[in-house]
């Protein structure tokens, strides 16, 4: 089992590390975060079904364990904010998707928006676009319902048009 898990570990490092970096925002506590989800994962290898991909597996673990992380960093109340408001402040089009920003040459900028994002809106689009959860995988995780989960999803992407447009555009 150690041998396996070794190469396990070097072919998943930098996807787990990158995940949570994407959802902590902090390099060193990305490293921790990293190496702590492969701690757990290595306690539960005998668990682990090996019909199912490991990176799959691997990468649950390191969402579910940033998102516990997320939780205890904030002193506010909600992760996720308030539902009611934030269904009351979407305006009624959602042009776009996150997909058409990143192949319009972007990474760079779009990755720099997403990093600014605050929490509530960073940790779905992270899941969602990075880590290749599903709404319900989402909502599980961030206990919220999965219409908040498209709601908020919603409200990052307009945040990340908003930021590009801003960045784009000429200074006044």
């Amino acid at each position: 089992m150690p041998a396996d898990f070794d190469d396990l570990y070097q072919s998943h490092y930098r996807r787990v590390f990158g995940l949570c970096l994407r959802l902590l925002g902090h390099r060193t506590q990305a490293e921790d975060a990293a190496q702590e989800t492969f701690v757990r994962a290595y306690r539960a290898f005998g668990r682990y079904d090996r019909s199912r991909p490991f990176a799959a597996w691997v990468l649950e673990i390191a969402s579910n364990h940033c998102v516990d992380l997320i939780r205890r960093r904030s002193r506010e109340d909600a992760l996720a904010g308030d539902p009611e408001a934030e269904l009351s402040a979407l305006p009624a089009d959602d042009a776009g998707a996150l997909g058409a920003l990143i192949s319009a040459e972007q990474g760079s900028a779009l990755r720099d928006a997403i990093d600014a994002l605050p929490d509530r809106y960073r940790v779905p689009i992270v899941l969602a676009y990075y880590g290749d959860a599903s709404y319900d995988d989402i909502a599980a995780r961030m206990d919220i319902t999965r219409n908040h989960v498209g709601v908020l999803l919603l409200r990052a992407r307009q945040r990340l048009r908003q930021a590009l447009t801003d960045q784009e555009a000429p200074d006044r």
